[in-house]
């Protein structure tokens, strides 16, 4: 795992494309293992994995303090692009498709302690559920059931969904408890 790890950090299979700075953390122990995008800028500078508002929400959604999150041994966090992709028009680009092909499953192999997987946004649920997935995030989120008890699915806990998360209360009201209850069973 560790040669892995070193592998990944030092990956430049992007680099005609963007500046790499892999940013990932895990353990063949971890537990749960979450799946997100790609690291925005902040995560980019810092090298730690949601060190920004996103992670503070995602932190508050799963009821962990930062000692639990950052604990390996508890959470593996495994983006779909492990480098800041760039800016786009209206926010970051999507993850850069070459990361989650090449080192995701050589990830899986080493980590047979994951025993639910958190699939955070349409880019994680698209790439593990496949044809499973809804049609919009929404639904596949508002069927989040259906994918347990191995997946756990659920929107980015940006700042920029206040939108959404305003428009589908059902969300933080029947969700978030069930998603709290689940992650501390796993790391208990």
């Amino acid at each position: 795992m560790k040669k892995l790890l070193a592998e990944i950090r030092s990956c430049k299979i992007c680099i005609q494309h963007i500046n790499p700075r892999p940013v990932v953390f895990a353990n063949e122990n971890s537990k749960i293992l979450i799946v997100g995008q790609a690291p925005g800028t902040k995560v980019h500078a810092s090298g730690i994995p949601w060190d920004d508002a996103s992670g503070k929400q995602l932190r508050k959604w799963l009821n962990v303090s930062n000692e639990d999150f950052y604990n390996t041994e508890n959470f593996g966090i495994v983006p779909m692009g492990f480098c800041y992709p760039g800016k786009g028009k209206s926010g970051d680009l999507p993850p850069r498709k070459e990361c989650a092909p090449k080192w995701h499953e050589p990830l899986l192999e080493r980590m047979p302690n994951v025993e639910l997987i958190l699939l955070i946004g349409m880019y994680a649920q698209n790439y593990y559920l496949k044809n499973k997935a809804k049609k919009t995030l929404t639904e596949t989120v508002n069927n989040y059931k259906d994918y347990l008890p191995k997946y756990l699915v659920l929107p980015h806990p940006s700042p920029r969904n206040r939108f959404w998360l305003s428009k589908n209360p059902w969300f933080e009201k029947h969700v978030i408890p069930d998603i709290q209850s689940r992650v501390l069973t796993v790391i208990s």
